[in-house]
């Protein structure tokens, strides 16, 4: 049976777990909020953070006594040296209970204060007097938000370098394996193997590129707006201090130079970023399924490759392989996609001075680039780092082509060369044969013409 004490907020007294450092806030909002998914550990940490920084900056503009700021900096230190599973025991509220993220911050605030009292009971820390000294919920949480955005989308830019690097060597050693290229889903004309990658990598760098261009529009916190976004009891220079501090801590230049006003009830930035992880999501779907396809088989698909086995395919099915990489990637940009939809909703519902939707908006935020980051960091370790060619079917499908005949328009015609691949195709022979046959051209004259790797102008400058 578990102990209670007793504690009382504003609206009374409230029974809460004995050795739980959160108060009675917190276990309000447990008991009236106990559906979904805990708050994320990442705002947890970040709010811990800033209000680390918030007491440091109040003891220099001299808003608070220095010994209670020491010792919240002291408590804080505490809580995070803790690992997740310790840290998340007195930080048990969901995503989906009041829309500012209130509860939350109050949850912080009642646990530092907590804590302090563990390490020293002579000096009172109070949750909303001193851990919360010049902040608001309102300004503080999309604070966390986009301090924990601005690092996951750092982690997201890692992982898809890297597998621009790996994609990169794929592209170097296939640059002159020719194979035949498909438009609609139908033959076209050949291009090399290397070409076809060095579309998948550019996306990628432009994809790169969106990321990069809009990360700055996460560096702009909204501390220092309290309420409203006024500032109204935050010091002068209180969230410039902060901004500092957390650049330090998560080497992002942060800035507090910001519209308050816009800060509490827009989050465009978080909203636009996502906007490019979901073109993100987009092109890796294209490409996974582009390999994922061009490695089915092997024997009755296209063959075209040969994908890494790295587990069992099936349960029933002895020695089958499938693209299990591939599939897990193009799952998580489907989730990519739905997530989108909420954090392009929940951006929207900024009512007069505050947006109330800034919990599920960053759970989803974080999920994506959570997702993105690994599958693509496991797509290219285990899909791409091993994916061959198979280049004797390449070769084959190449020859067996009739839109090689594309070289010959040039030469005869585009009437007479359609003529030609349309007998071939009707009667079951081979292009060369019946460009022959049609007494249009020479077999000698189609050997000269009809080159597949010239076709795919791979030596052009």
């Amino acid at each position: 049976m578990t102990n209670f004490r007793t504690e009382s907020d504003t609206l009374g007294e409230v029974k809460i777990p004995e050795t739980a450092l959160w108060g009675a806030q917190t276990e309000r909002s447990r008991n009236n909020f106990p559906t979904g998914e805990k708050m994320p550990l990442d705002i947890i940490k970040a709010l811990l953070q800033i209000k680390k920084a918030a007491a440091i900056a109040n003891k220099e503009v001299k808003s608070i006594d220095g010994k209670k700021a020491d010792l919240i900096v002291k408590a804080i230190d505490e809580l995070l040296a803790l690992d997740d599973v310790d840290l998340r025991k007195d930080f048990p509220l969901v995503i989906y209970q009041t829309g500012s993220g209130t509860q939350t911050n109050m949850n912080c605030n009642e646990v530092v204060a907590h804590m302090a009292a563990k390490l020293d009971d002579s000096v009172e820390i109070l949750p909303n007097d001193d851990v919360n000294k010049g902040q608001s919920s309102n300004d503080i949480f999309p604070t966390a938000m986009n301090i924990t955005a601005a690092v996951a989308g750092a982690e997201l830019e890692k992982a898809l370098e890297h597998l621009i690097s790996e994609l990169k060597i794929k592209q170097d050693k296939y640059w002159r394996t020719v194979k035949i290229g498909r438009t609609h889903l139908q033959d076209a004309t050949p291009l090399t193997f290397g070409q076809e990658v060095s579309g998948y990598v550019s996306a990628l760098e432009h994809d790169l590129s969106y990321l990069n261009d809009l990360k700055p529009t996460l560096a702009e916190l909204a501390m220092g707006g309290t309420a409203v976004g006024t500032g109204l009891n935050a010091a002068p220079g209180f969230s410039d201090i902060i901004a500092d501090k957390m650049s330090e801590v998560y080497g992002i230049k942060f800035t507090a130079k910001t519209n308050k006003f816009y800060g509490l009830a827009h989050h465009s930035g978080l909203n636009v970023v996502h906007g490019a992880m979901k073109t993100l999501a987009a092109d890796l779907m294209k490409i996974a399924n582009d390999i994922r396809f061009l490695g089915s088989g092997p024997r009755s698909g296209y063959g075209e490759l040969n994908i890494p086995a790295n587990e069992p395919g099936s349960s029933i099915m002895p020695g089958k392989v499938n693209p299990t990489q591939a599939e897990a990637i193009t799952m998580a940009a489907v989730r990519v996609m739905g997530n989108d939809v909420v954090v392009d909703l929940a951006s929207s519902q900024g009512n007069f001075e505050m947006n109330v939707y800034k919990p599920v908006l960053i759970s989803a935020f974080l999920e994506s680039a959570d997702l993105l980051a690994g599958t693509m960091t496991g797509f290219a370790d285990k899909m791409i780092h091993g994916l061959s060619v198979n280049s004797e079917r390449m070769e084959e499908l190449v020859d067996q082509s009739l839109m090689t005949v594309t070289a010959l328009s040039p030469h005869i015609g585009y009437h007479e060369s359609a003529t030609i691949a349309q007998t071939a195709q009707k009667e079951g022979t081979s292009l060369r044969e019946a460009a022959i046959k049609s007494g249009k051209l020479t077999a000698e004259q189609f050997d000269q013409w009809v080159v597949p790797i010239n076709m795919t102008n791979i030596d052009q400058k």
